[in-house]
């Protein structure tokens, strides 16, 4: 089990805005979109801040128009549906992205908070090891994840997405929690060290496949589980409460978004130690 990290809240609420100046297909690698980096700098020195265009570099202010005042407070605005790395590494403050974002959002975070009011491209959140990720529609493939070569995903941090996400949530995860309100992929918890991973939704096929450690909470429907799990008991874990009761005091989820009390428990995966475990919601069975 891990604690639910909600640290970050914003250092100075005054607000900066950065509106994307066109709408164009090609990548942005845009990393200087961060709390940390903004500190001490006024609009000018903003606007110098590199970015990538393609493979051309840039400054922010070629690609933005940039105004406002707080530098731990930043809203991002515009066509950002192939602008990556918002907020990547990211220790503190918040920022809003208006709409779609691309990919690598909030990777390498490990504190403040970063809520996208759209969907979200790829590798969300990827080796996230603190703060808080709010995604209010949905969200793509490896939420929380590691990249190829890699053995270890996020690593401590929140994630919440209200819609639905792509294949191999949480995959390889080794502290932290994700919190599904719509569907998942294939292999969530993939290969999962530790951590937790709540699906309101359905939750898809070959979850925990690989699991170490870990545990992965469905309350609503479930694709059937690999046969490398066993199914030991039903009943009412003392922890679903708390984990409960305080994702809804912190008001990242409302009452009757997640419920549940009795559950069924399956440890696994048998082929990599089976101390993992899948708990599904049993109340309607």
């Amino acid at each position: 089990m891990t604690c639910i990290s909600c640290a970050g809240a914003a250092l100075d609420r005054g607000g900066m805005t950065l509106t994307r100046r066109e709408s164009s297909p090609i990548p942005v690698e845009a990393d200087s979109i961060c709390p940390d980096r903004f500190i001490g700098l006024n609009e000018a020195d903003i606007a110098r801040l590199p970015a990538f265009y393609g493979r051309r570099q840039v400054t922010l202010g070629d690609l933005f128009e940039i105004e406002g005042v707080g530098a731990t407070d930043i809203t991002v605005t515009g066509d950002l549906a192939a602008v990556k790395k918002i907020g990547h590494g990211m220790t503190m403050g918040r920022v809003t992205v208006e709409g779609p974002v691309g990919q690598h959002t909030g990777a390498r975070m490990t504190g403040g908070e970063l809520v996208v009011r759209g969907d979200a491209g790829d590798w969300l959140g990827a080796y996230m090891a603190g703060g808080r990720i709010i995604v209010e529609g949905n969200a793509g493939h490896f939420v929380g994840g590691a990249y190829s070569g890699d053995t270890k995903g996020m690593r401590g941090g929140t994630i919440l997405v209200k819609g639905d996400v792509g294949r191999e949530a949480g995959g390889r995860m080794r502290r932290g929690l994700i919190i599904v309100l719509g569907d998942t992929g294939e292999f969530t918890a993939a290969r999962m060290l530790a951590g937790t991973v709540f699906v309101r939704g359905r939750l898809g096929a070959r979850a925990g496949a690989g699991m170490k450690r870990g545990t992965v909470v469905a309350f609503g429907e479930v694709a059937e589980l690999l046969p490398t799990f066993r199914y030991t008991c039903t009943y009412r874990p003392v922890f679903m409460r708390c984990y409960l009761r305080r994702l809804r005091e912190t008001g990242l989820v409302a009452e009757g978004e997640l419920e549940g009390e009795l559950f069924r428990r399956s440890i696994g995966d048998l082929t990599n130690g089976g101390r993992g475990e899948v708990l599904v919601r049993a109340e309607r069975e």
